[in-house]
């Protein structure tokens, strides 16, 4: 099909994919140049230099067993400054969609079939401190650009330590690089795009403070895009004693954007733009206003002890609150949803010559009262209630895992955690009064790796693991309104084995992954003729896949024109299939699971100059993706461009100043970003924007206290 002047196949029926000569021609040359390209970073970050939190390791990243993948603000950092899609799709099996500004969808190795938006069946932490509320959705919306300092990303199910889910983790920390200073950055772009930055961070090492403000406005590629998030946090760390020290968190968002739903192939070819039109007896997303109106509100503190010895203690409580306030085209729904819930474990180390050992256990607890009001939408307003439902829903697990190296050369990781979910919905618009309620039986979650390192810079890491996931709140409460506790929760064992290699002196890293998940009672999304969505169980789904990523970092050591040179590629190739899924007369066995690209391939590269010059490359491919289950209906193979140059000043070693231009999809592609799957009439399109730029400039200055 065309699209003004250029040729592109954002929707069809089932057709061979085609990979564009060109493009590939160009990853081939970007990956040759090595030494041209490269970001503005930290040039005393190493590969091997960053410590994890993930399972309690509190280690090099490459002295776990666990395999943890980093996402700091630097990588995060790729495109506008308004959305994180660039940055966390530079990890290979991490894919992130944005349908509109602000409204993500993020799976870990999966699919996005339990997403149809939002973010699901993933485990959040902010400082310790569970995003993902005991219904098991996290606003990751609400997250801006200066909230996290790092973030660590596992794939697979991390059930042994942090509760139900089969998604995977996400840690997010604020305090692990230290600036103490004050910050301010500005940026404008395309499409109305603007953001505006301040942080500031103070105090002795041992008692930093920092906050941070974010304003994120964009007008939309499209119509009824428009988005504007303001966002404010605050983490303050205190060594009480030299065994006790706190942790006081805090963050608060308020943020609107606008939904312009979905389009047919045809609708799609006459105006990528537009909104989703009238018809069906539904009104037009404009006519209806579709938006979400969101705040959210998270506190929280953790406790750290040493109580006798290396016997250590760490708590954490926290509250938080969502309102969500979403006319949409077939209604207008009011959410108000008040969650509290706590984490504690216990750490014992023990080291005896060359072996060392350490034991974990402990809990972790969530409840939520929420409320869900469903009325007719009247112009953007709501009417006419339909539903108005209470639901308490509450979950906890109980962990414990033991740790064991010797001689820095074999590590092993085995825990376990035992889960359990209760939810219980009030129907009050009714009378009687409608309960339901559902109890999803305990089950125990293990999760065994094993990891040998020599020392020739080769290690090897086995893993096998259980995955548990319960239906979410989303799930049991769909758009159509009908309470679903008849859905059963998904379950399976995932194998796995990583490769991996340090050359020239740890500056090159080579990895590659295999998987092999089978997931049982899959839960997959269907949408009806008014959009609205809802889930049913699938028999299984077979996930099998290869991960790769290479990674090179050079700091030249003698006088150079070079400051510092980070590349990284990384790239997937998944093969998602049903097994047994029959759904009435239809039978999908067998068919490729929608939403999941084939193949998936990333490049950065960062370079900075000794004169402050700094130029960043990112590039993102994906194959095809099949829109439906009956693998009757794709999305055709994308790539993506962009690039930033900029120039950094330092002023008497303290203050800084940075200016920088950059554009985004330079290649001027026509793409479907978060595609509506299984839409019933073939409204499957979300078009993305087009080539867009952007200027920003930054002040910091570096304070001399420590």
């Amino acid at each position: 099909m065309k699209i003004g002047k250029k040729h592109s196949n954002l929707g069809h029926a089932n057709q061979p994919d085609v990979v564009k000569k060109g493009s590939s021609l160009l990853i081939i040359a970007a990956l040759l140049c090595t030494g041209i390209f490269a970001q503005e970073n930290d040039s005393s970050t190493t590969l091997t230099g960053i410590t994890i939190r993930s399972f309690e390791q509190n280690k090099k990243q490459y002295s776990s067993a666990a395999v943890i993948k980093i996402i700091n603000a630097f990588i995060a950092d790729r495109a506008n400054k308004i959305s994180l899609v660039s940055g966390m799709n530079t990890i290979a099996g991490l894919r992130m969609e944005e349908r509109s500004p602000g409204s993500y969808r993020l799976n870990i190795r999966g699919s996005s079939l339990r997403s149809p938006f939002g973010v699901r069946n993933i485990k959040v932490y902010w400082n310790g401190i569970p995003v993902t509320d005991p219904g098991g959705n996290t606003y990751f919306n609400q997250f801006a650009l200066n909230n996290f300092s790092t973030m660590e990303v596992f794939k697979g199910p991390a059930g042994s330590l942090y509760g139900a889910g089969t998604g995977g983790l996400i840690l997010m920390n604020v305090l692990d690089k230290r600036e103490p200073g004050m910050a301010v950055e500005g940026l404008v772009g395309s499409y109305g795009t603007f953001a505006l930055f301040g942080d500031a961070e103070w105090g002795k090492k041992e008692n930093p403070t920092h906050i941070s403000y974010a304003h994120n406005h964009s007008d939309g590629y499209r119509v009824q895009s428009e988005m504007r998030r303001d966002n404010f946090s605050w983490t303050s760390h205190a060594r009480i004693t030299d065994n006790d020290q706190v942790t006081v968190s805090f963050l608060f968002t308020d943020m609107y954007y606008q939904t312009p739903g979905a389009l047919t192939v045809t609708e799609l070819n006459a105006n990528p733009k537009a909104a989703r039109p009238a018809g069906g007896g539904f009104p037009s997303a404009v006519a209806a206003q579709a938006a979400i109106n969101q705040k959210n509100i998270l506190a929280g503190f953790t406790n750290e002890i040493a109580i006798h010895g290396s016997l250590k203690n760490s708590t954490t409580l926290y509250g938080a609150f969502a309102q969500v306030r979403n006319p949409a085209i077939r209604n207008y729904e009011r959410r108000n949803e008040p969650h509290f819930g706590g984490r504690s474990t216990f750490s014992l180390e023990n080291k005896k010559n060359n072996a060392q050992w350490k034991w974990v256990a402990g809990a972790e607890f969530q409840q939520g009262y929420f409320n869900t009001q469903v009325a007719k939408n009247k112009n953007g307003n709501p009417d006419t209630i339909q539903t108005n439902d209470d639901i308490h829903y509450a979950d906890y697990s109980l962990f414990a895992q033991g740790d064991f190296s010797w001689k820095e050369k074999w590590f092993a990781i085995a825990g376990l955690s035992f889960n359990n979910t209760r939810v219980a919905f009030s129907r009050l618009n009714v009378y009687p009064v409608l309960n339901q309620e559902r109890r999803y039986s305990a089950a125990w979650e293990p999760r065994f790796s094993l990891m040998r390192k020599t020392n020739s810079g080769f290690s090897v890491i086995a893993s096998v693991a259980k995955g548990f996931s319960p239906p979410t709140i989303a799930e049991l409460l769909p758009s159509t309104g009908m309470i679903s506790t008849f859905l059963d929760a998904e379950q399976g064992w995932n194998y796995e084995l990583t490769l991996r290699q340090f050359l020239f002196r740890n500056k090159l890293q080579i990895e590659l992954t295999g998987f092999s998940f089978r997931l049982n009672h899959a839960l997959v999304q269907r949408r009806d003729l008014s959009g609205a969505d809802y889930f049913i169980n699938a028999g299984d789904i077979r996930q099998k896949g290869i991960e790769w990523e290479a990674g090179y970092m050079m700091n030249p050591r003698t006088p150079s024109i070079i400051n510092n040179l980070i590349i990284r590629a990384a790239g997937a190739f998944n093969h998602f299939r049903y097994g047994n899924f029959i759904k009435t007369t239809d039978d999908f066995s067998g068919k490729t699971v929608p939403s999941v690209p084939g193949n998936s391939l990333s490049f950065l590269a960062d370079l900075s100059f000794v004169n402050g010059i700094f130029l960043n490359l990112t590039w993102y491919s994906a194959s095809k993706i099949f829109l439906n289950d009956a693998n009757t209906a794709s999305a055709s193979a994308y790539h993506l461009l962009g690039c930033r140059l900029g120039w950094k000043n330092k002023i008497a070693g303290k203050y800084r100043f940075t200016m920088y231009a950059g554009a985004d999809n330079l290649l001027n592609e026509h793409y479907s970003l978060g595609n509506d799957i299984n839409a019933a009439g073939g409204r499957y399109f979300n078009a993305a924007p087009l080539r867009n730029y952007y200027i920003g400039i930054a002040f910091k200055f570096l304070s001399s206290q420590l």
